[in-house]
């Protein structure tokens, strides 16, 4: 049916937006030009199911079509079709996620209004899980028109998506606005306080402040915009922040408190959150671009979800935009590690390459155990149930609360089309340096808390394995700062907030001791390696097959112990690495090696040191021995202490000791 009067009993969704004019990069993400082109599944069900034989299941063709052309995005919600031409909708941020609100929400109907001025067609698909795309209705325009379509969510159990095309005729077409409704009654909508922690990255934090009061439409239900300043470059110091906070129209805060991590900054932005009387909190990390419309979207499905429910969005590459990181993730509970929901996910997917109807696993939906806190709106009811943030400083503490909250009966949803852009990890290297002791901790205190298997399953195994290849890669300072990690385990769960802010300054001041910790800008600035003296003469060291792991194992590090490095090793290195070929099983052929970093800043000087190698592995194996003794009693210290130590009160605690140490 065409109307030119809407319903006043019918609430908005999500709405058609595009790109802001300084988003150029990121076109794919919200328009496509003409018919999917490039790679199309077959439609054979056992081929569809075989992502990972490529060869078998795809097709290459091109339509001819062009690319969105940039200069026809007239506003955020308009834009123009040339005669001709064909525009779809079926991408990221404009294709409505069926299935999502199917499974989450009481929505089960809904409608889709298109407002077009100039002659052409509105066409509405859909698709299922497997991703085959279905025509579902459609109509001529001419002048002015509306176009409504009733639709109905009941076939997206599995997954699914809704879009609409547009195609011109003989003169442009004019999309004015487009938007998905529902006729369901909505709770009243929700207040959030959108709370941002930074550690030295103003500029980030001030472009973002700056970006939400350049679109105020999506501030309506934002109680307040909260800044925890925790580094030594104050974001109230920034030039322009006066202006800003003013155009903010007085909901902009900033608290300044000692550097307490992610996890402390985010739990002081519930626990305000809480105060304030909000019903979300919205968690951003710093070094982000965030897509103000993912706000509106968040909360609208939080509001609309049958009971308290965690929404998280997406993070892009901030440096390559068309990028996603993840569509989606779980804890594999025998390793507890980050894994992918299902086989056929693939990381960094790129939608420039491949769009999102032509790309059958983004059609199935994902249910996550958590969502990173780079986007992560969380009701205070939860956290009125389950407590704030466990007192980590960094890594697992996001992961961890979704498993809490799981366990509760509080699920997490990472919803499609809300996301915002994130320095991506493709280009560091966490795992070695001075996080690599949170890594350690906090993986085991996570696993000691909500682990189903004995002993953690694989996890200490797994702990050992990294011990071995820390230490034959000549990395001592990593290994160091994980040797602390395991004697702080048994230390308890008490003591975490009184060492919250000063853990990572004692870990630091390790570094002085380790050659593998020094870094210099320039490779110029060590001596330069000898010709011919790398292993192997500098042939290409592959990794170990998997049945050779443990005699290879053996007797690499027995060869470490026993044999005496190279004299001249201490004085030249025997050759440079760049950071991509730093890999461990290279790395143990070496006495003396130069190693750039992830970010490409600088380079270290790895030296082999029998006497360290010894010492170490001595002490890593007898502190696992240990904790595989006593880990249910840690277990049930640590899972009886979780209540108290993510309480109010207790942050309340770690946040007033924190002022009266800075006056």
């Amino acid at each position: 049916m065409t109307t030119n009067e809407e319903s006043s009993s019918w609430s908005a969704l999500q709405r058609v937006i595009l790109p802001s004019a300084d988003q150029t990069d990121t076109i794919p993400l919200y328009v496509d030009a003409g018919p999917a082109s490039g790679i199309r599944l077959r439609e054979n069900d056992e081929l569809a199911r075989s992502p990972k034989l490529p060869e078998d299941k795809l097709q290459m063709f091109s339509s001819g079509g062009s690319e969105a052309r940039f200069e026809d995005l007239l506003t955020r919600q308009s834009m123009r079709v040339r005669s001709g031409e064909q525009i779809s909708f079926g991408t990221y941020f404009n294709a409505f996620p069926a299935s999502y609100w199917r499974r989450w929400t009481s929505v089960r109907d809904i409608r889709l209004v298109v407002k077009t001025s100039g002659s052409g067609a509105v066409t509405v698909y859909k698709s299922n899980a497997r991703g085959s795309v279905q025509r579902v209705d459609g109509r001529h325009v001419d002048g002015e028109s509306t176009s409504v379509f009733e639709l109905s969510l009941k076939p997206f159990g599995d997954g699914g998506w809704y879009w609409f095309d547009l195609a011109a005729s003989s003169t442009d077409l004019l999309l004015q606005s487009g938007h998905w409704e529902t006729h369901e009654a909505a709770r009243e909508s929700g207040q959030v306080t959108l709370e941002i922690t930074t550690m030295n990255k103003p500029d980030f934090c001030l472009n973002n402040a700056r970006i939400l009061a350049e679109n105020p439409d999506v501030l309506s239900n934002v109680k307040e915009i909260l800044i925890v300043d925790q580094g030594t470059q104050k974001v109230e110091d920034q030039e322009g922040f006066a202006e800003v906070e003013a155009s903010l129209g007085g909901k902009l805060r900033v608290i300044n408190q000692a550097n307490l991590g992610g996890s402390g900054g985010f739990a002081r932005g519930m626990y305000e959150a809480v105060e304030n009387g909000s019903d979300y909190v919205l968690l951003l990390d710093d070094d982000i671009v965030v897509e103000p419309e993912s706000i509106v979207r968040l909360l609208r499905f939080a509001d609309s979800c049958r009971k308290p429910t965690i929404v998280g969005g997406h993070m892009f590459d901030l440096y390559n935009r068309s990028v996603l990181h993840t569509f989606g993730e779980v804890v594999d509970p025998y390793r507890f590690v980050p894994a992918q929901p299902h086989a056929d996910m693939e990381l960094r997917h790129d939608f420039s390459v491949a769009n999102l109807r032509q790309t059958a696993w983004l059609h199935r939906r994902v249910d996550v155990d958590y969502n990173g806190w780079w986007m992560c709106l969380i009701p205070t009811k939860v956290i009125g149930e389950i407590g704030l943030s466990l007192p980590l400083f960094i890594k697992w503490d996001d992961a961890e609360y979704g498993l809490r909250a799981r366990e509760a009966g509080f699920a997490t949803v990472s919803l499609p089309g809300a996301a915002v852009w994130h320095v991506s990890w493709a280009d560091k290297d966490d795992m070695v340096g001075w996080q690599s002791y949170f890594h350690e901790r906090n993986r085991l205190i996570a696993t000691l808390v909500h682990s189903p298997f004995p002993k953690g399953g694989r996890v200490l195994r797994e702990s050992v394995q990294a011990d071995v290849k820390h230490l034959v890669s000549m990395q001592y300072f990593t290994e160091h700062g994980r040797i602390e990690a395991l004697k702080d385990i048994f230390k308890g769960p008490e003591g975490l907030h009184q060492v919250l802010a000063s853990r990572l300054p004692e870990i630091n001041a390790l570094k002085s001791q380790y050659t593998d910790a020094q870094l210099k800008d320039d490779v110029d600035d060590f001596p330069a390696p000898k010709l011919g003296r790398g292993p192997m003469g500098g042939a290409p060291i592959g990794m170990p097959r998997k049945k050779d792991l443990v005699p290879w194992g053996i007797k690499t590090v027995s060869r470490q112990l026993v044999k005496t490095p190279a004299p001249e090793s201490a004085e030249r290195p025997q050759g440079f690495l760049a950071h991509r070929d730093n890999r461990w099983f290279r790395l143990a052929h070496y006495d003396s090696v130069i190693v750039s970093n992830a970010e490409g800043t600088g380079a270290s000087w790895y030296r082999r040191d029998p006497k360290m190698l010894k010492s170490m592995l001595a002490e890593a194996t007898r502190l696992h021995l240990r904790l595989y003794r006593e880990w249910d009693r840690l277990a049930e210290q640590y899972r009886d202490a979780v209540p108290e130590i993510t309480s109010m009160a207790a942050w309340k605690w770690t946040f007033d000791a924190d002022t009266k140490d800075s006056n």
